[in-house]
């Protein structure tokens, strides 16, 4: 009886174990849509990722070295310098991925290296949350910190720039 009680439990972990990995894997696609979208400069993918009700924030430090903090609650100025950009000028390559989801909630924190032009411009961690809809997941906010300087951009991707 023992055998048939820890054949149960092992057949519903790995069910439960299935079934997390198939969230993550459609929350991270969420995340490599949004970068796809800005490689690309295809603003209608980039609308794709994110809910209407989009709120994002960037941290940083002025020319002064005073600590900033932006907000915008729109994706539209966003959106529209991602379409007047060319193909092959942004991109963005994320690394330390981590994913977090509770239900219709998720969040994912990585780290981040942004090339313009296939040159440096700066890194930071990204930290998006995401909202399951009925159209699937979406990036309800998204906060970042830019730094040019004491990056830890690995080796395999600064080799690509």
């Amino acid at each position: 009886m023992k055998k048939v009680s820890y054949l149960i439990l092992l057949t519903c972990l790995i069910s439960v174990s299935a079934h997390a990995q198939k969230e993550e894997a459609k929350v991270t696609e969420v995340i490599n849509r949004l970068f796809t979208a800005m490689a690309t400069a295809d603003s209608s993918l980039l609308r794709t990722a994110f809910s209407e009700d989009v709120t994002m924030a960037s941290i940083y430090k002025n020319k002064e070295g005073k600590q900033m903090v932006t907000r915008e609650t729109s994706i539209n100025d966003f959106v529209t310098s991602v379409g007047k950009s060319q193909s092959g000028v942004l991109a963005e390559e994320i690394w330390n991925v981590q994913v977090q989801i509770d239900r219709d909630f998720a969040q994912v924190w990585c780290d981040y290296a942004f090339y313009y032009q296939k040159k440096f411009s700066h890194c930071g961690v990204d930290a998006f949350h995401l909202v399951k809809t009925t159209e699937g997941w979406k990036i309800f906010h998204l906060a970042d910190t830019r730094w040019r300087e004491g990056c830890h951009v690995p080796d395999e991707i600064q080799n690509k720039y």
